[in-house]
């Protein structure tokens, strides 16, 4: 509840600073956002050092860490730049309706580096979601194609960092705590944006900084409260738990941009959202219940050979003898 509260305020706080008049610069943005974050993680290490277990086990291991927090801050980097550059060109609602076929980009991912594996079932339901998620798209009223760009480069780029994260906090060998992570990921992201925003420098940047600072500092302090809470619900939930909760988190900000902030939603893109949820809870539902009867019906309706029953705590580890 935390992270879908943190995380939908963020994003309307960006839409509202991501505008022509106010603080357009998204790269300028996100480089604040990752710099507050850095900073508060050395000042919370330096006063309680006790709040960061995961860095005793980085002990002798830091080209380890390097190898794997230089790409995942890259990739977040990239996310970042490109989710806020999309509030430019595209509304709120539309980004989410989007964002629904990350499950989708996430399970992808994961079976191109061996973490999952693909059979009929699960194809049939990523069609699903698939359909669903492009008729939302398309009902579009003013569709801009830049903005929709920036928002599949952004998912992309995010999705890979929630499976590069699950195995940096959960395995690896590192198995890092939150603030731990942040500590890491932070300054890695941030200096992959520097060198972004050196080359998209604008002369604006200074005096809107100015002008907007009393706006983006609490706007920066919540990126940092997000940052962590993300880790968390990466660590507690996996990669796939994550972005099941951004499916929440997507449904909250669809209603309230359109209950309070105005925003069109068409009636093909209101069916298309429901189409896709169906089938993202669908999804949710057979990842945690596969021996379930209807997990077993919908194999049997493709032709897929029958799955064993999953061990429970009542099933016995040695078979009784007749």
């Amino acid at each position: 509840c935390s992270y879908i509260a943190v995380s939908s305020g963020l994003i309307r706080f960006n839409k509202y600073l991501m505008n022509e008049d106010r603080f357009p610069f998204s790269m300028a943005l996100t480089s604040i956002h990752m710099f507050v974050s850095f900073s508060l993680c050395l000042v919370f290490y330096l006063l309680k050092p006790s709040a960061f277990p995961g860095m005793a086990n980085t002990q002798g291991k830091r080209i380890l860490v390097l190898s794997w927090f230089v790409p995942i801050g890259a990739v977040f980097a990239i996310s970042l730049f490109a989710s806020n550059q999309a509030y430019l060109y595209c509304s709120v609602t539309f980004l989410q309706f989007m964002k629904e076929g990350n499950v989708i980009i996430t399970f992808l991912l994961s079976c191109a580096v061996g973490l999952q594996a693909l059979n009929r079932v699960r194809a049939i339901v990523i069609l699903w979601i698939i359909a669903g998620s492009m008729m939302a798209v398309s009902g579009e009223i003013k569709f801009v194609f830049v903005g929709f760009a920036f928002q599949l480069v952004s998912q992309l780029a995010e999705c890979s960092r929630a499976v590069m994260g699950e195995f940096v906090l959960s395995g690896g060998g590192l198995k890092l705590d939150p603030l731990s992570y942040t500590m890491f990921v932070a300054p890695t992201c941030l200096l992959v944006l520097i060198v972004g925003m050196a080359v998209t420098w604008d002369p604006r940047i200074p005096a809107a900084l100015l002008a907007w600072r009393w706006y983006i500092l609490p706007n920066a302090l919540l990126a940092f409260v997000l940052n962590v809470l993300v880790a968390a619900t990466i660590k507690e939930v996996s990669a796939v738990g994550f972005i099941l909760a951004g499916v929440c988190k997507d449904i909250v900000i669809v209603l309230f941009s359109w209950m309070f902030f105005g925003e069109q939603v068409t009636g093909q893109q209101c069916f298309g959202f429901t189409v896709a949820l169906t089938g993202v809870f669908f999804w949710s539902y057979l990842k945690a219940n596969p021996s379930s009867d209807t997990a077993r019906f919908a194999e049997r309706l493709l032709g897929m050979p029958a799955t064993p029953p999953q061990p429970t705590e009542n099933t016995p580890l040695v078979k009784e003898k007749v």
